[in-house]
This record gives structure tokens, C-alpha cells and sequence, in this order.
């Protein structure tokens, strides 16, 4: 490590030219400026008293919050940086009506990762509960008129703010308000950090697990962490959404394809889908729903584009489909591997239709979730 005053630099190889007076850091370099602000790097120029020049394949993380990624840069001699091809690490969107137990979630969990600032959250109703509950982020409010092509209506939304988006960021994150993108801790790294790491350009698809309430075992109420109070999963192929988007693409209805048409599913990562989580708070977003479905007027799936879950119709009775998941067969260990290989194996295009998709069998199975992952929701 080379040190000028509150400036410093770590790197893998540094050479220094006597004559000119440059300073040359190449591989995994680490430059702190005197205002704490932390540049990681290929390579980076400095002068001999550590104004840094040009750099490549950066990364910038600000002390007061908020990391750029660029292909190229350079820093001024008034510690200005102009970047080249920069955009923000990731950032989350959601579309949300009236519920406030999975949205308080969803903002601790990306709140926590990416920053408020980077979290959208788009309040159909322009609900007050939701608009309190988001202050610190960014909020778009909508009217809240029943429809009956609703599910059409917010996807074609959604898939406008994720383009838009996509010239600010990096990576952009998709999904509903009970569904969480989550990096295994056995990976030594965080969802951001995760992201930061990883090529754009792309699609990325989480492993879909469902958390569940056992109602034999787990008895209590979700307070403040998910985990921990839970610690049951199901496999769910249904929810292994291409929700993670960094390329031009179109997201389907339901957020389950998308016209991009490699897989990448990588090790680490998971999309926890929190619906059965609780069964007081699904009871009472069940109820919701149904009201939504009754309000359009509307009298089976067939005659809307709404998702088949928010019609009464479809919904069974709450009790048994809980107690259901105790006859889950419980495996040993968390190994994953084989799940992703078998998406892999018969990764195909969805027909006609642009898009792409792998088998959802309907697995019979559950897991006790790791020790490691208890706090992490």
C-alpha cells in the first residue's frame, strides 16, 4: 500500500516512474480519496503526490452512499470524476395497492441493499398507508379504477420504468412486492455487491423458493424479520422469474418470461416468494384481492387478464392450503445444483411467442432453510 496523507493505494503490481513522476497501479486496485470516497479498478494513474488520472473498468463507492460502475474515467486535479459509459450498481421496482405487511418487507430488504434512493415503488390508488410507509423513496402514484385487463395494464408499466430505468442503472430489479431477490451468505457477498460483480447486458434468474408458514411448527406472528420466525421453503419453478434485467428485453404478464433468450441462473441466487409466509397476512390479502376481482365485475378467469390467484373461485380454503405444507417431502441438505441443471437441460422458446422458457414441474418437496440464512428477510 502507498499512503499521501488521507489518500491511499492498494494494488497488485505499482511502478512508479522517477522521471515523470507517474505512478502506475495495475490489478485489483484500490484508491481512497481524502474524502473517504473509495475507487476499485483494473488500473489507475496518480502523480506522485496521488492525483489520480485515468482509470479503467471502475467502480465507485461514495462515502455518503450510492456506487457507479464505468468502463473508463478520470479524476481532476479538484477531485472532480468524469466517467465514461457509468450507471448505477441496481436498482428495485415494484407495483404495490394497499399492502402495507409485504411492502414494509420489501423496503427493509432493499432499503437495506440498494438504498431507498434506488428503490421505485409504484402506488396503484395512490394509497396514504403506502405513500408513508415509501417515504425515502421514490414513489409514483396512480389511479386506482378497477379494471379488468388490470395484469395486462401494470406489465406493460412495469416493462416501460424497467427500460427507462436501464439507461441509470446497471442492473434493474422487477417483481412483486412479496418476491425478494437474495444472495446466499455462503457467497461471502451481498446483493449489491453480487450485482456489481456481475456482467451487463444480460438477464438473470433466481431459483424460486416460497417461504412457509408451518403451521405445526411455526406459531409465531412476523414482527420485524421474516427469517428466522420462518424457516421453511417450498421449490416453486413457477416463481424462478427473469426478474434481475440489465438488456433490451420484454418482460410477459406475470413477470415469469422474458423474449431474452439465454439462461443464466446463477449459484447463490435465490427469488423468495413470500405469499404463504404468514397466514394471517395471507388471509387478509387474499380478501383484497377478491375484492379487486368482485370490483371489476367480472365473473371467472376467462374474462379478465388478472392472475388466476386473485379470483375467489381459485382460492381454496386458506387453512387447508397451509396445513398441506406439513405433508411436503422434507430433503436433506440445500443443495440446488440439480434444480438449475434441469432448467438448464430443457431451456426452449415458449412456442411462437418470442419468449423463453424452462419446465415448472410442480415438486412435492420442502427444505429447512441453513442457519445462515436466518435475518437475512
Amino acid at each position: 500500500m502507498l499512503r499521501s496523507g488521507d489518500r491511499s493505494v492498494r494494488a497488485d503490481r505499482v511502478t512508479w516512474n522517477r522521471n515523470s513522476g507517474e505512478i502506475l497501479a495495475n490489478g485489483r486496485v484500490r484508491f481512497v480519496d481524502e474524502n473517504g470516497n473509495q475507487l476499485f479498478s483494473d488500473s489507475v494513474t496518480l502523480t506522485d503526490d496521488f492525483e489520480a488520472g485515468a482509470m479503467e473498468n471502475l467502480l465507485l463507492a461514495l462515502r455518503q452512499g450510492g456506487r457507479l460502475a464505468a468502463e473508463t474515467g478520470s479524476r481532476a486535479a479538484d477531485g472532480t470524476v468524469e466517467l465514461e459509459r457509468a450507471a448505477y450498481t441496481a436498482c428495485a421496482v415494484t407495483m404495490v395497492r394497499d399492502d402495507e405487511f409485504f411492502l414494509r418487507i420489501w423496503l427493509d430488504y432493499y432499503g437495506g441493499h440498494l438504498g431507498l434512493e434506488n428503490c421505485y415503488v409504484i402506488n396503484h390508488g395512490r394509497g396514504d398507508a403506502v405513500a408513508k410507509l415509501a417515504k425515502g423513496a421514490n414513489i409514483i402514484g396512480l389511479p386506482g379504477d378497477p379494471h379488468k385487463n388490470f395484469d395486462a395494464k401494470r406489465w406493460r408499466l412495469l416493462n416501460g420504468i424497467m427500460t427507462g430505468l436501464r439507461g441509470y442503472y446497471g442492473h434493474v430489479i422487477v417483481g412483486d412486492v412479496d418476491e425478494l431477490v437474495v444472495v446466499d451468505p455462503a457467497s461471502g457477498k451481498t446483493l449489491l455487491e453480487f450485482l456489481e460483480r456481475r456482467r451487463t447486458n444480460r438477464v438473470f434468474t433466481p431459483l424460486g423458493l416460497e417461504v412457509v408458514q408451518r403451521l405445526d411448527l411455526e406459531d409465531l406472528p412476523i414482527t420485524d424479520k421474516v427469517l428466522g420466525p420462518r424457516a421453511h421453503v417450498r421449490l416453486a419453478p413457477h416463481y424462478s422469474k427473469p426478474c434481475v434485467i440489465s438488456t433490451a428485453t420484454k418482460i410477459a404478464r406475470g413477470g415469469h418470461y422474458t423474449q431474452y433468450d439465454q439462461l443464466n441462473a446463477p449459484d447463490n441466487l435465490y427469488l423468495f416468494h413470500l405469499k404463504f409466509c404468514d397466514f394471517a397476512a395471507y388471509q387478509q390479502a387474499m380478501d383484497r384481492r377478491n375484492a379487486v376481482t368482485a370490483e371489476v365485475g367480472v365473473e371467472s378467469v376467462a374474462e379478465a387478464s388478472i392472475g388466476r390467484h386473485w379470483f375467489a373461485e381459485a382460492r381454496g380454503e386458506d387453512r387447508a392450503v397451509f396445513e398441506a405444507f406439513a405433508d411436503l417431502d422434507m430433503q436433506e441438505g440445500f443443495d440446488m445444483g440439480p434444480l438449475r441443471r434441469k432448467m438448464h437441460r430443457s431451456w426452449r422458446a415458449r412456442g411462437e411467442t418470442g419468449y423463453w422458457e424452462f419446465d415448472r414441474p410442480a415438486y412435492q418437496t420442502q427444505y429447512l432453510l441453513p442457519e445462515r440464512f436466518v435475518g437475512l428477510i
